[in-house]
């Protein structure tokens, strides 16, 4: 079926044209032209915004449920139902530090929900276990253990979509990021204390990635600059930001931006089951979290992951630091997609691409989440 949308303001690189329409064709985009409108059901705008879908690369949970307590294709779904009124179109359910038989279970439940079809699945994160108690965050050190070859194994055991895993440098060796690399999983460093030189031996070793930047990571001092101080160098890696107004403060995000390509930025939600839910708290691993004023506090007042959605990480970016709209979008779009391997698959709105669109209001609400050409209805909270 062809669908063509027109009457819009359509985001195509860097600018929003009106001169445009989009014609889609069963899960592709096949169009993006001006002048007159192909054979088919037309869908007019009136003048909204459309953009590609947004990719969060860390998903915790959603809906009122944890990814950790629930791994099961019908949890993960029900948690990407929860995501999509707020035009997240591709995510990786994330699995923070559990068991090696909890991993094994969550990688299973991945395969069955990407057999299914399960919308906007692109693979799965795994944060944790190989993480450093010195900086654990809300992570449960009675969890962490060392990554050895029977560890590594499991990681790569994904036989479709992506695999992220974010690990600390200092508790493991260059040689088995490598290995990590050359079996297909993208790194990243997260809940890590390393110092400058262990951080750029694992960017050497194949890492690309860092976890939430500044948070849960050895800080840039005078004398250290650290794994934040690493990042910040480094030009080619890609750092998410969690950009709620709770994690880091916005003149650290815009000095961040000052450091490095900004197309080496993007969006994480780190979002907690409450996103898409009405509770005001939500167990995890035996704590009681209260989710108050769109913070996530255990009983001790640690942040414990987020309630950010991604069209409001997307808002905040465009409104806490200075970005144009075009570069906020491209946070939560172009840059994840790129980070995964998948920026000639989805994340912008070009021929052969995906049909990952969202439709955004004046305000930048999403009114319409389409995924692989197909509408989806956004469910209320």
């Amino acid at each position: 079926m062809t669908i063509t949308f027109t009457n819009g303001r359509v985001l195509t690189g860097e600018t929003f044209r009106t001169d445009v329409s989009v014609t889609i064709e069963g899960e592709r985009i096949v169009r993006v032209a001006p002048g007159p409108v192909p054979a088919g059901e037309v869908h007019d705008l009136r003048g909204a915004r459309l953009v590609p879908g947004f990719i969060d690369t860390q998903v915790n949970g959603g809906g009122g449920i944890l990814f950790n307590d629930c791994p099961t294709a019908d949890c993960i779904d029900a948690i990407g139902r929860a995501h999509r009124r707020f035009g997240t179109t591709g995510f990786l359910p994330t699995l923070i530090s559990d068991d090696l038989s909890v991993i094994d279970t969550a990688i299973t439940a991945v395969e069955t929900a990407m057999a299914r079809g399960v919308p906007g699945v692109l693979g799965i994160h795994i944060e944790g276990p190989f993480l450093n108690a010195s900086r654990k965050g809300v992570h449960d050190a009675s969890k962490f253990r060392t990554l050895d070859d029977g560890a590594l194994s499991l990681l790569t055991r994904l036989k479709r979509g992506r695999t992220l895993v974010t690990l600390a440098p200092e508790t493991t060796t260059p040689a088995m990021i490598t290995r990590l690399v050359e079996a297909g999983a993208v790194v990243a460093a997260g809940h890590t204390d390393a110092d400058y030189p262990t951080t750029r031996a694992a960017l050497g070793a194949g890492m690309t990635g860092f976890t939430h930047l500044f948070n849960a990571m050895s800080p840039l001092t005078s004398r250290e600059p650290g794994a934040v101080g690493a990042a910040l160098e480094d030009i080619n890696s890609w750092c998410g930001l969690i950009v709620d107004g709770h994690h880091v403060d916005p003149v650290v995000l815009k000095l961040a931006l000052r450091c490095r390509p900004r197309n080496r930025f993007m969006l994480v939600t780190d979002a907690m089951p409450s996103v898409g839910a009405t509770e005001d708290h939500f167990m995890l691993q035996g704590r009681r979290i209260t989710v108050r004023d769109g913070v996530c506090l255990d009983p001790n007042g640690v942040l414990a992951g987020s309630d950010l959605n991604m069209a409001a990480a997307v808002r905040n970016a465009h409104a806490l630091m200075d970005l144009d709209l075009a570069t906020a979008i491209a946070l939560a779009t172009a840059n994840p997609a790129e980070f995964l391997g998948l920026g000639g698959v989805r994340g912008r709105i070009e021929p052969g691409l995906a049909a990952d669109l969202v439709i955004l209001d004046e305000a930048l609400t999403v009114t319409e989440t389409w995924i692989g050409g197909q509408r989806l209805v956004n469910e209320p909270v």
